[in-house]
């Protein structure tokens, strides 16, 4: 009996070590999901701005929407510089400057009076604090926490797009209309910086460790190749999910940023064309665990490609609308195209990670991530010009569709993709 006692004592502490593992885990997935809301909430809420922006100048609006395109332009160009300074400096300085630039930018464009101080302001600064607190950090946080569990998680965290657009649009909205833009643009300026001083108070040397159970100590699998940054750039996986991310990104934001106007267009209501695509927030949320889950039963390969199928599915249905406008196709569109809404986007991340891992992997996924901010920025920005040309919406469907389908492509022909 007494020689049990110190094996039992050892499975004790093992499991008490377990435990407070997977509870760090899950406030470190908290963290990085409230992080990525508010950045994306904030990004997203000049959508909200930009009507009262513009009436107040007497801006057209393509001036006004180049400020939108540059934030996610900046965004994703930031992002290679992002992976490296986590990798050299760890998450409290990141997300501490972060936080910093969104706060400065805010309180700097409620006191713009032209529009190249938009431009510093929203379009620059919250692209390069967006950056500073969203995919690129989170995903090499989340990646020392739950090592193969990490397109779960990163799943939650890809929900945050639908929650900072259903929290922050509508607060924007309210903050508009009782205090005024500017007021408003105070408002989130001041939270921003007031949440400094938690985020630095917290426990970041231990979030950085990782959990010992992911940890390559403990990791038989684990092998540092000793990628660089030029060696992944030499690799064909490189650009094949760099031209994943892109092509990905062009054809959903170059609807996206339209679908309203397209569904007042095409003869709903405005307030019913703005609430339904405000409801893709919520099934975005239950496509992105979905197609997560799907990984797990059927691989990775087939659920990536069956998220684009239902992507393809929802474009077709959106076209459909402008002929036969009714709520049906209505509800099938939002559900198909807004669930898969960057549905991709945690698995295409984990793929990247398990690829490249070792500790230059996040200047080499910040990398790869260019491709999504310079997609989004080109998606939105050429869907406006296609639609401003042809004074209709097919040619910018037929132009979305056949990005969408390059976007697939890799994993059909990649081999390092398609194991």
């Amino acid at each position: 009996m007494d020689q049990n006692t110190p094996r039992e004592a050892s499975r004790e502490q093992d499991e008490r070590t377990q435990r407070d593992a997977v509870r760090t885990a899950l406030v470190v997935l908290a963290l990085c999901f409230t992080l990525a809301v508010l950045g994306r909430g904030l990004s997203e809420s000049f959508t909200v701005f930009l009507k009262p922006i513009s009436e107040n100048f007497g801006w057209d609006r393509a001036q006004v929407v180049s400020i939108y395109s540059l934030t996610w332009l900046i965004s994703g160009l930031t992002a290679p510089l992002v992976g490296r300074l986590f990798d050299h400096s760890g998450p409290r300085i990141v997300y501490a400057l972060g936080l910093f630039l969104l706060g400065s930018a805010f309180l700097i464009a409620a006191h713009a009076q032209a529009l190249w101080q938009f431009q510093l302001s929203i379009g620059l600064c919250v692209g390069i604090g967006v950056a500073f607190i969203g995919i690129v950090p989170n995903s090499i946080l989340l990646g020392r926490w739950f090592g193969p569990r990490l397109p779960t998680a990163m799943a939650v965290v890809y929900s945050a797009m639908g929650g900072g657009v259903l929290a922050l649009l509508p607060t924007s909205q309210l903050l508009i209309d009782h205090l005024g833009w500017r007021e408003a643009y105070q408002v989130y300026g001041f939270a921003a910086l007031g949440l400094l001083v938690p985020l630095l108070l917290l426990p970041w040397r231990m979030f950085a460790v990782g959990s010992p159970h992911v940890s390559k100590k403990t990791d038989p699998d684990f092998i540092d190749n000793g990628w660089t940054l030029v060696s992944a750039m030499r690799h064909h996986a490189f650009w094949a999910l760099f031209s994943t991310f892109f092509f990905t990104a062009v054809g959903m934001y170059s609807i996206a940023a339209q679908i309203v106007a397209y569904l007042i267009d095409a003869g709903f209501p405005p307030l019913q064309a703005a609430t339904a695509w405000g409801f893709s927030g919520v099934v975005l949320v239950f496509g992105m665990l979905g197609v997560s889950a799907l990984d797990g039963l059927i691989g990775r390969r087939p659920s990536v490609l069956l998220s684009y199928a239902i992507s393809i599915i929802g474009i077709v249905l959106l076209w459909l609308l402008q002929y036969y406008p009714n709520i049906i196709l209505l509800t099938g569109f939002v559900v198909c195209f807004g669930s898969m809404m960057g549905s991709r986007g945690p698995l295409i991340t984990a793929t990247a990670m398990k690829i490249f891992r070792g500790k230059r992997v996040g200047t080499i996924f910040g990398t790869i991530s260019i491709g999504s901010g310079l997609g989004s920025a080109f998606g939105s920005w050429s869907g406006g010009l296609i639609h401003d040309f042809t004074h209709g919406y097919n040619l910018l469907l037929v132009f979305a569709l056949a990005s969408v389908i390059l976007g697939m492509i890799p994993f059909l022909i990649v081999p390092a993709l398609r194991e």
